[in-house]
């Protein structure tokens, strides 16, 4: 039997001019894991008042931080799958949730070359309804529409591998020297806490109350703000760091959403005579609009406005040599052994 693996990423519009932006963010809000509100109140809230005016100002901040080959996420999810289909045997495709490079199409290109089993590899460490499950659904839908005889294998949530922690830590460590900073944040991309407890499986243990995430549960397997915090914990030990704390950033609307705050976290510790900071995002593997623009621009120029001097920004794992590795490795064990790690 012939394996595959499929990476999928978020996605992007094919272009930061308007008329594309609104096209993929119309996909991308509309989804019913992303705004979880009954159909007929996603439309009106989606088409008839955030389409109406986000575009315009998304569009200018894609224009901020595109590149010359295209969209920075596209580009570097590319280069990811170059170069782990150099270092495997089997072949590697790549899709996206959202936008024209359709999960669709990556599962054909890997049919068409006579594979029979994928394993679908998520580039999230963390679950979450809005990215793991959301593509879990749809590749679910589509195979068997269309691939009925194909045979899909997901990779587990990796957060919490040590492997993964190591790839990460050794990355911060050759981006920033540890002992000039006076504080790393570990910025995490938000979800509405609803999403926290519609996630609960045992229907009773996620409070979203600051305790529920350090109390062991089996809940834990599909909470993201405990995989979140988790991971700056594992970092931390790893690195020993001694200031250092996590926030939430990319807010929606007005229900309540994970906190703190990126935004308001950056600007409190600027106050605080906070000098020198740095930020990594570990919810993200490559670099995109929410790391370049809303973290290394508007997190820069907050910080900058309440007194702080030095704001650096960490880069996502993106074709890091390491990462590339050690995916590589978990891609031979399942092809293998039949699991990851």
């Amino acid at each position: 039997m012939k394996k595959g693996v499929l990476l999928v990423n978020l996605g992007s519009p094919d272009s930061p001019e308007p008329k594309d932006v609104k096209k993929y963010l119309g996909e991308f809000l509309m989804d019913e894991r992303v705004i979880d509100v009954p159909k007929w109140a996603r439309t009106i809230l989606v088409k008839g008042i955030i389409l109406n005016t986000r575009p315009k100002t998304s569009a200018k901040a894609y224009k901020k931080i595109w590149w010359k080959e295209g969209s920075p996420l596209i580009v570097l999810s590319k280069r990811l799958q170059k170069k782990l289909q150099t270092k495997s045997t089997i072949p590697v495709g790549l899709a996206m949730r959202y936008g024209s490079m359709t999960i669709f199409k990556g599962i054909q290109e890997l049919v068409d070359q006579g594979v029979e089993k994928i394993l679908l590899f998520p580039l999230y460490p963390q679950f979450a309804m809005a990215t793991t499950e959301t593509i879990s659904v749809l590749v679910k839908e589509i195979c068997t529409q269309h691939f009925p005889d194909l045979i899909i294998e997901e990779i587990s949530p990796f957060y919490n591998n040590q492997d993964y922690i190591n790839v990460l830590s050794k990355s911060i460590e050759s981006s920033i020297d540890l002992d000039q900073i006076d504080h790393l944040l570990f910025s995490y991309h938000g979800i509405p806490e609803r999403h926290i407890r519609k996630s609960d499986i045992t229907k009773s243990h996620c409070k979203v109350d600051g305790t529920c995430c350090d109390t062991p549960s089996i809940a834990h397997e599909f909470c993201y703000s405990h995989q979140c915090k988790e991971v700056t914990k594992l970092v931390a030990k790893k690195l020993k760091l001694k200031n250092y704390s996590t926030s939430f950033q990319s807010r929606l609307g007005f229900d309540p959403w994970l906190q703190p705050y990126t935004d308001r976290t950056i600007e409190r510790l600027g106050k605080s005579g906070t000098k020198r900071m740095a930020i990594v995002t570990p919810a993200f593997v490559s670099d995109c609009l929410e790391t370049l623009e809303e973290i290394a621009m508007e997190g820069k120029e907050i910080f900058e406005e309440v007194g702080g001097d030095e704001f650096t920004t960490i880069p996502c794992l993106n074709d890091n040599n390491d990462w590339v590795n050690l995916i590589s490795n978990w891609v031979d064990n399942w092809k293998d052994n039949g699991k990851c790690f």
